[in-house]
């Protein structure tokens, strides 16, 4: 259980219908823990119950309970070690339901009730809400949302909980400086926390901020890709087995992103035309590949399996898979319907977490990244190679068969033709294809 407690300053905004003033409240909890030194909850908790200033009362009438400010810039419930849950009032107030933090329970004995968890409202709350609601409105992915929030958290945390409001293009220009000084952080990391501070200037407060020209930017490094040969493909294949190897070899044999495999549905897979359709895949767009010969036996044993375990979801009363948008509404039945069940789904049913409720979603990426990792090192492969590597070995390898780059530009899905161009470097072309002169 968990107890429900105020200080002695927080008392007198307290209501038990739940109307609390949550900047007076936030204010006392910051002085509270200047004063003390300390943010430790049972501290907290211990002080409070030894104040002779306040009486206990009973939490079951209370509607709302006091929250103080994480250091991550979100809220925390201030929880004890107990069997109770309680709050405090003043001693000496009135007892009238006019008084606006009264309680006609005050001066009972502690009597326990069930934890409360309701979230405080601050300013803090009710600006990532609406960066949320912009957020989804606009149809971004939920990494996205999670990433841009944690930006705009520290944002507000590095400047001491201020409203981005009255903050602009100089505290930007600090912030993402830090970032690249002291962070050290890469050039890709200070481009994300930028994209998540225009996004809230832009879309969610209606503010233009000028040209950022005094930022200092991380200089974005020219890598090369890990290209494995055939050879380290094959030995790093035969260290997996089972799905991991099935995925590991969609990846290396259609150049499909690793989610882009976990988020496979069985309706995008046609095995009469050997063809796999990839959805939504990054800049939200659709595309054609293929499905090798190969693999269509076990990726056929997969899908069965699949539908058997779908099967018995249904038998459970469950059954539902997530669907983007307003399809689940526009079509009731969808989420049921085997077609758009995932080729690769998980192990266990979860909840999901933004509707609430209880699905079976796709397999956690990690499964198959660390069973990589460790295939890699078990084939005795020296090269950082990872997931992303068997999508940079099929367009290296395609390109080395001969086949023309524009082809292989729309398998992989680049918008430019100069991403893909990157791939060059193994060809008879550019340095892998230069005579040193100490051989002539």
């Amino acid at each position: 259980m968990e107890y429900r407690i105020m200080c002695w300053w927080v008392a007198p905004f307290f209501v038990a219908a739940g109307d609390v003033d949550w900047d007076a409240v936030e204010a006392a909890l910051r002085r509270f823990s200047e004063s003390t030194g300390r943010d430790d909850r049972v501290a907290l908790r211990e002080r409070l119950l030894s104040s002779p200033l306040y009486r206990q009362r009973p939490s079951a009438s209370v509607q709302a309970a006091p929250h103080a400010a994480s250091a991550s810039g979100g809220v925390k419930e201030l929880e004890g070690q107990g069997n109770s849950s309680t709050a405090l009032v003043p001693a000496g107030e009135p007892q009238s339901a006019s008084a606006p933090h009264a309680s006609p329970s005050a001066g009972r004995d502690i009597v326990p009730g069930p934890p409360l968890r309701v979230t405080a409202v601050t300013p803090e709350t009710r600006l990532l809400d609406a960066v949320r609601e912009r957020i989804r409105l606009k149809h971004y992915s939920i990494r996205t949302e999670h990433a841009y929030l944690g930006w705009i958290e520290r944002f507000m945390l590095a400047f001491r909980h201020r409203h981005p409001r009255d903050l602009g293009g100089v505290e930007v220009e600090q912030f993402l400086t830090a970032l690249a000084v002291h962070g050290r952080v890469a050039a890709s990391t200070q481009a994300q926390a930028l994209s998540a501070l225009l996004f809230l200037y832009r879309e969610v407060l209606g503010v233009d901020l000028p040209w950022l020209e005094n930022v200092t930017r991380a200089k974005a490094p020219r890598r090369l890709p890990v290209v494995l040969d055939r050879a380290e493909i094959r030995r790093l294949l035969n260290q997996l087995d089972g799905r991991n190897w099935l995925m590991a070899s969609l990846i290396y044999g259609t150049g499909m992103r690793l989610m882009e495999c976990v988020r496979l549905r069985i309706k995008d897979v046609d095995f009469s035309r050997l063809e796999i359709t990839i959805r939504d895949g990054k800049g939200a767009k659709d595309r054609m590949t293929m499905l090798p010969g190969s693999l269509v036996e076990p990726l056929t044993r997969e899908i069965a399996r699949v539908r058997d375990e779908h099967r018995e979801d249904l038998a459970a009363g469950f059954g539902e898979v997530y669907l983007p948008h307003a399809l689940e509404r526009k079509y009731l039945s969808a989420a049921r319907d085997p077609a758009w069940q995932y080729v690769f789904p998980a192990a266990k049913r979860s909840l999901d977490p933004r509707s609430g409720r209880e699905r079976r979603h796709h397999l956690d990426e990690q499964v198959l990244q660390r069973a990589v990792r460790t295939a890699v090192r078990a084939a005795g492969i020296v090269k950082l190679a990872t997931c992303h590597t068997l999508r940079h070995s099929f367009a290296t390898h395609l390109l080395e068969s001969g086949y023309d780059i524009r082809t292989v530009q729309e398998l992989l899905g680049h918008s430019d033709v100069a991403t893909t161009q990157i791939y060059t470097h193994v060809l008879n072309r550019g340095a892998g294809g230069v005579l040193s002169p100490l051989d002539r």
